[in-house]
């Protein structure tokens, strides 16, 4: 699989590049036919205090999966894309093996 990582019109972080491989990592070892993912962070001036959003578009069989989460910072939205991306997989695998 490969992993796309681009941070529009912010700074970008090693630390976060590591944070997403590793758990896009782990959920390729778990679903294998994953090809490949594209992950978009993003600030927008906020006045709740949010504002930090991670959007994630996987590609595999299928139409492909998307996620968006808007937190107060770019840990917690990236955990809950990959949260919501992963119920999407597992109900895509559910699919595939009645076929």
């Amino acid at each position: 699989m490969t992993i796309d990582i681009q941070y529009v019109q912010m700074p970008t972080s090693e630390a976060m590049n590591e944070l997403i491989t590793i758990k896009l990592n782990r959920l390729a070892n778990k679903y294998e036919w994953i090809i490949r993912a594209q992950v978009y962070f993003k600030q927008e001036n906020d006045p709740t205090g949010k504002g930090k959003i991670c959007e994630m578009e996987l590609s595999a069989p299928g139409p492909r999966l998307f996620a968006r989460s808007d937190e107060d910072d770019f840990e917690k939205a990236a955990a809950n894309t990959i949260k919501d991306l992963e119920k999407q997989l597992s109900k895509r695998k559910a699919i595939m093996n009645k076929h």
